[in-house]
């Protein structure tokens, strides 16, 4: 398998910018549609209403996957264990709050998305605790 090849570090911060992309290129996506863009001049998405305040929300919530890309490659692996994880679980539920509104390609990039933070936790869970030395190293 190739990612045995990979460090776990450097498999990790792929991933998420695999993830990235996959975010940015829906939204992307979304803007092909008349009716997204008329929602949008509107300012109510979904029946939501965007403010200032849920936009920084929002800005908070998409830092946490870019945060990931440097962190997965600089922190050490007890630490990294645990914020993949919990960066995932975070990062997935907000992804999946809007499946109620999801149209077909949404759904699709979903899966992707969660095929790619299901390698990530199992990636970041078997990383060596400090002190253990891999077998393969």
């Amino acid at each position: 398998m190739i990612a045995k090849k990979i460090k776990p570090q450097t498999l990790l911060s792929t991933l998420w910018i695999f993830i990235l992309l996959n975010m940015v290129f829906r939204d992307l996506h979304q803007l092909g549609k008349k009716s997204f863009l008329e929602e949008i001049m509107t300012g109510v998405v979904n029946g939501v209403e965007i403010t200032d305040e849920l936009m920084l929300i929002g800005g908070f919530l998409a830092e946490i996957p870019i945060l990931m890309v440097l962190l997965s490659r600089i922190l050490s692996n007890k630490v990294n264990k645990w914020a993949n994880i919990i960066a995932s679980i975070i990062t997935m539920l907000v992804l999946f709050s809007g499946l109620a509104s999801a149209d077909m390609d949404d759904v699709f990039f979903m899966i992707i998305e969660a095929a790619a933070f299901v390698v990530i936790i199992v990636t970041a869970w078997k990383l060596p605790s400090a002190g253990k030395i891999p077998a393969n190293a």
